[in-house]
């Protein structure tokens, strides 16, 4: 029997789950992806602005997950978090849906920015508490199918997990993908056809519909951090509720109190340093009837504590190189959504006599390119570097993010050499009688290959980046490990911003006192700042490959540590 043979599929709540993170994409896409347009046409900003906009929102939304992941980790349950930061993502997109609506009736069709930034701000706070839970809530849910696999030998057991981690996050990933398409394609259609308050509404409506989803879901999930061990029934959130009032009330212990069995069995593994995993019915007995024993050791399990807090703070501090060089692959990947669009907005855009593309639209390249491309990743690519490599990994979680940011730079540098065409097109348009500043005679499929090459891009390194974060921290921190994944992302937004700002003035402060971010594309100087982003890129890229050649993954310490000890 072959290792496919004895690798269970994911199971229904980790599909459930999958589907849950899609509709949240198709909702946050829906919002995000052509968000630029919305503020330089209607709200009428700048387009240096409406980008620092954009790229600040995006950039404080991602980095929320470094705040609310260590109290979700220590003290939130997971299932609640959800659902309420899922209800106040609702009611920010709720919001949204009404500054356009007001907007639309106002005679002056002014928006009230005050009530623009507190809609954005509540669609941050609850993506911000939700993506790293409900990514978290999924590994709980993984980290119970995997135990099934350990009545494999040792050695098909441990190629069977790296084997299910991995069919996990690129099925997570390939859900929001999908979900992404949908809401790039559908929702900038809509918007810019049948106006913002149905684009705004439609989004709402998916958020609403995926909470009924996650909790149709209930009989299904395992909860808690201790999915890893045999538990004598499976406790609800709610139950859980109902003991912690009951221990509190009656006991009159302090917060910490470990509320069940199912609690203990999770504190005294985590205390260990190492990952949940099945313990035995004799094991189940012998903790039951050693409570007073464990009385008697709380000192020593408070030191444990305290040191094992220093350990995870150096264990995040190691991996700071690594994701500081991964910052300028996230400020590239804020492009699409900002100037990228607005070069499309100055392209041709016609298919046929009547349809134009909605510029945001071109944005689902990227997500189709992984979706398409994603399987030739596992059949064609993966097993080559398995045959050249000789190992059963093919390529490792650090070659593959390497990879990805190797794409990311040609891409740019593609993007700059477009650019500067269609600005030679734009100028040698200017003499002409029918001159009309706001297109440029050149196909908006020229910026296809940018896109493309990012979508590729994106394989390698996000994907790559997810399954990183995941793999080097301890159990009890997996929600911060999500959060370090998705704040990559959350500070790559603010550099991007603090890059506008600060090339803005610079470019301002020269002879022509032309900025390269202009209202006018004709006078902007994109390719300037394009080519200023393959440089940093590069710069970035290189030291990554030097970090690589000196760091160990916790998996290779685990290993050496393992042969010392025999």
């Amino acid at each position: 029997m072959d290792l496919e043979q004895k690798t269970r599929g994911l199971g229904k709540s980790c599909a459930l789950l999958i589907v849950i993170a899609g509709m949240e994409r198709y909702a946050f896409k829906g919002v995000a992806s052509n968000l630029v347009t919305y503020l330089t046409d209607v709200v009428k900003m700048s387009n240096s602005r409406a980008a620092k906009t954009v790229n600040t929102w995006a950039g404080f939304t991602s980095m929320l997950p470094l705040f609310s992941a260590p109290l979700a980790d220590a003290y939130w349950d997971r299932f609640f978090t959800i659902l309420a930061s899922s209800s106040i993502y609702f009611v920010g997109l709720v919001g949204l849906t009404w500054t356009a609506f007001a907007g639309s009736r106002s005679a002056t069709k002014t928006i009230s920015t005050y009530f623009l930034y507190s809609s954005l701000c509540l669609v941050s706070i609850g993506l911000g508490v939700l993506n790293p839970s409900l990514q978290a809530f999924g590994a709980d849910q993984l980290d119970h199918e995997l135990d099934k696999d350990s009545e494999l030998p040792s050695g098909d057991q441990k190629d069977a997990k790296a084997t299910q981690k991995t069919q996990f996050f690129q099925w997570w990933y390939f859900g929001v993908c999908t979900g992404s398409l949908m809401g790039v394609t559908v929702m900038a259609y809509i918007q810019d056809t049948f106006g913002w308050v149905l684009g705004f509404a439609i989004p709402g409506i998916a958020m609403f519909l995926l909470i009924l989803l996650f909790l149709s879901g209930c009989g299904i999930y395992v909860y808690g951090p201790g999915t890893g061990l045999k538990m004598k029934k499976t406790t609800t959130p709610f139950e859980k509720i109902l003991k912690f009032i009951k221990g509190r009330v009656v006991k009159q212990r302090s917060k910490f109190t470990l509320v069940d069995d199912d609690d203990l069995d999770a504190m005294e593994l985590e205390l260990q340093e190492r990952p949940l995993c099945k313990c035995d019915s004799t094991e189940m007995e012998d903790i039951e009837t050693s409570s007073t024993a464990t009385k008697g050791l709380e000192d020593e399990e408070s030191s444990k504590t305290v040191f094992s807090g220093l350990d995870n703070v150096k264990l995040v501090l190691r991996l700071l190189p690594i994701w500081t060089m991964l910052l300028m692959f996230a400020v590239i990947f804020q492009l699409p959504a900002t100037f990228f669009t607005k070069q499309g907005m100055t392209m041709k855009r016609n298919i046929g006599s009547s349809f134009k593309i909605p510029p945001a639209t071109l944005q689902s390249t990227i997500t189709l390119s992984i979706i398409l491309l994603m399987p030739l990743y596992d059949k064609i690519l993966i097993p080559i570097t398995k045959r050249i490599k000789n190992n059963s990994k093919g390529i490792s979680v650090m070659e593959r993010m390497g990879a990805g940011m190797f794409l990311s730079i040609i891409a740019i540098v593609i993007a700059a050499l477009v650019e500067r065409k269609r600005l030679d097109i734009s100028q040698k348009m200017k003499s002409l009688l029918d001159y009309k500043p706001e297109t440029v005679p050149m196909s908006i499929f020229w910026l296809l290959p940018q896109y493309i090459l990012l979508g590729i891009s994106d394989i390698f390194t996000v994907v790559g980046m997810q399954e990183f974060f995941y793999s080097e921290v301890p159990v009890r921190m997996r929600t911060m490990g999500f959060a370090l994944y998705t704040s990559v992302f959350g500070v790559g937004s603010f550099v991007s911003a603090a890059l506008i700002s600060i090339v803005e003035a610079y470019s301002c402060s020269t002879g022509d006192h032309q900025s390269w971010f202009a209202d006018d594309m004709s006078e902007a100087r994109l390719d300037k700042y394009y080519w200023l982003l393959a440089l940093t890129s590069t710069i970035s890229f290189v030291i990554y490959i030097v970090l690589c050649k000196y760091f160990k993954s916790s998996s290779d310490q685990g290993g050496e540590e393992e042969e010392a000890a025999k």
